[in-house]
């Protein structure tokens, strides 16, 4: 199974980091089966919204690859005046919808063979290009009207499983992400193994759309 890390423009590092220590690590536990690789538009190095940290993108984003691809958040101040060419986190994201990326992902949500995962902002990046109208799906707290407002159910879960698409919460629940996407595809033993390895406990029940309707309390 190969997994496809989307850098771009003012992304969170540990928005990347984490699911993909989590899932490198996994990899090692299933004996290579499992590949994480940081992709991009282009091969080489993208610049965060952290301080300038940069990491590097070793592949191009390919929607025809089987697995899965995982988008990112970004990082960057919430209420500074963009009029003043602040990169704020709004114009980050909106830069998103702008890129070439947006066709690859749209292709990437079309493709039966490949479930699309976000991390945090990650999924408002997508919102907010229009390509997960009508899904279920979550964001960082401080993003859940906006994210409701694109037409996306939000559900208050630190991860939300809808199928081809998954989404997490804050910046740690990428911890969270890369947990669950190593249950759901080699199940709880490889995951509960990169646990302990992290000395980690995943928090929450993953929301599913599935099973019987509570009653309203």
């Amino acid at each position: 199974m190969h997994v496809q890390i989307v850098l771009y423009d003012g992304f969170d590092p540990l928005d990347v980091i984490a699911p993909f220590e989590v899932l490198a690590a996994g990899g090692d536990l299933v004996d290579g089966d499992l590949s994480v690789e940081l992709v991009a538009e282009t091969p080489g190095p993208v610049t965060s919204g952290t301080r300038g940290l940069t990491l590097t993108a070793t592949g191009v984003l390919d929607p025809s690859e089987p697995g899965y691809v995982l988008v990112p958040g970004v990082s960057g101040p919430i209420d500074a005046d963009p009029d003043d060419g602040i990169n704020t986190i709004p114009v980050l994201l909106a830069r998103f919808g702008e890129t070439e990326a947006v066709g690859r992902l749209r292709e990437a949500l079309a493709n039966p063979g490949v479930t699309v995962a976000t991390q945090c902002g990650g999924s408002l990046a997508l919102a907010m290009a229009g390509l997960i109208e009508g899904r279920n799906a979550v964001t960082h707290v401080l993003g859940l009207d906006l994210l409701e407002a694109t037409g996306v159910h939000v559900v208050a879960a630190r991860v939300v499983d809808d199928g081809d698409l998954i989404s997490s919460g804050g910046v740690t629940s990428g911890l969270d992400l890369g947990l669950h996407i190593l249950e759901r595809e080699y199940g709880p033993r490889v995951a509960h193994a990169v646990e302990k390895l992290f000395e980690y406990e995943r928090r929450g029940t993953v929301w599913r759309d599935t099973g019987r309707t509570p009653a309203k309390v």
